[in-house]
């Protein structure tokens, strides 16, 4: 997973029409690293999406402004807009994070 550097590269890849997901993680965060051991495989099977990772304690302002209040979270992002988010409270299991990504295809 490729890791978003700055707020240029996030604007310029959310502005696609093709859709990304960005993972909203940060280095301290248990559930991050928990998420890390199996996201992979789910990379894998939904590999149609564009996956990046941004650090929310790097990037506050973003993470306030697309309403990430807790993490790991996923969000797909096209054309610009957040079209679907996966909160961290629902996001601890692979089941989860699955059922997240077949339900917003």
């Amino acid at each position: 997973m490729q890791s978003i550097q700055n707020q240029e590269a996030f604007e310029e890849l959310i502005a696609g029409s093709s859709p990304v997901i960005i993972k909203f993680f940060a280095n301290w965060c248990p559930d991050c690293r928990r998420m890390d051991m199996f996201i992979d495989e789910i990379m894998d099977q939904f590999n149609q999406y564009k996956w990046y990772e941004l650090n929310r304690d790097e990037f506050p302002e973003i993470a306030e402004t697309y309403e990430v209040m807790g993490i790991p979270s996923l969000l797909i992002f096209k054309d610009g807009e957040k079209v679907a988010h996966l909160h961290s409270a629902n996001a601890k299991t692979p089941e989860q994070v699955t059922e997240f990504l077949e339900n917003n295809q």
